[in-house]
């Protein structure tokens, strides 16, 4: 397990499943630590056994985002594990299924998504960023989306919190700049994992959500997980608040 990232440690939210399982498992075969959390706490279980059965160390601890405690349990089991935290991957969040146009998005959903999917991340970054002041050394990699980076019709609430993420990305990013953290978004186009399997389970759909990158498919969690490990790794040195789309093309349309 001798890679850029031997004996550092990693934090993966989100990390049962998906892009978060694919990450969590690529910064493995870099040589880190993992802390595997997840809401779904047997998804996160399943993805710490899989790192160990390739010689990895990880552990795994259910985590629900939008919870203060929940949080700082999860940077903790990281410190007590393992006596630091080196580079984390703030990657849980949620979709709605169907196209909701903003005034018929109910008050439910709307504090829903942002509570997870725009809080859970200031949180994570809250509580990861203290000891990575300590360390001197840092890095962070939040999961925001090309909802972030231009209008979704029908996705408004989403589209609301992910350009949230972003901007909270960039304004972490100029906080600690002079100390030693570095903090980055990835931004996914339509990948496909367990969050997208019942758009994706449609071909009619799904071959519209394919056409909307000019590469004219949709991508894959070890897609997004390779540039979270760049993210991380030293190759990135001299990165900081930039919003790194994995879109097939999406934006640059």
């Amino acid at each position: 397990m001798v890679g850029q990232l031997e004996g550092r440690v990693a934090l993966v939210t989100g990390g049962g499943s998906g892009i978060g399982r694919a990450s969590a498992v690529a910064l493995a075969k870099e040589g880190a630590k993992l802390v595997v959390a997840d809401i779904n706490e047997a998804g996160g279980r399943q993805t710490a056994q899989q790192i160990q059965a390739m010689g990895g160390e990880a552990v795994a601890i259910r985590v629900d985002v939008s919870q203060t405690a929940d949080v700082q349990d999860a940077v903790e089991t990281a410190l007590q594990t393992y006596g630091r935290l080196d580079c984390a991957h703030n990657n849980a969040g949620v979709a709605y299924g169907n196209r909701v146009l903003t005034a018929d998005i109910s008050e439910e959903q709307w504090d829903r998504m942002l509570a997870i999917n725009l809080k859970g991340i200031w949180l994570c970054m809250k509580y990861e960023i203290p000891p990575m002041l300590h360390q001197g050394i840092g890095v962070i990699v939040n999961t925001a989306s090309v909802a972030g980076l231009v209008g979704q019709r029908g996705w408004g609430a989403y589209a609301a919190s992910k350009h949230g993420v972003i901007g909270l990305t960039k304004s972490a990013a100029m906080d600690y700049a002079t100390a030693g953290i570095r903090v980055n978004a990835v931004c996914p186009g339509v990948i496909r994992s367990p969050m997208t399997e019942q758009g994706l389970s449609d071909p009619e759909r799904a071959a519209e959500l394919a056409g909307r990158h000019p590469m004219g498919r949709v991508g894959t969690p070890e897609e997004v997980a390779a540039a979270v490990v760049w993210l991380c790794s030293d190759a990135a040195s001299f990165m900081t608040g930039h919003a790194l789309a994995v879109d097939g093309g999406w934006v640059a349309q």
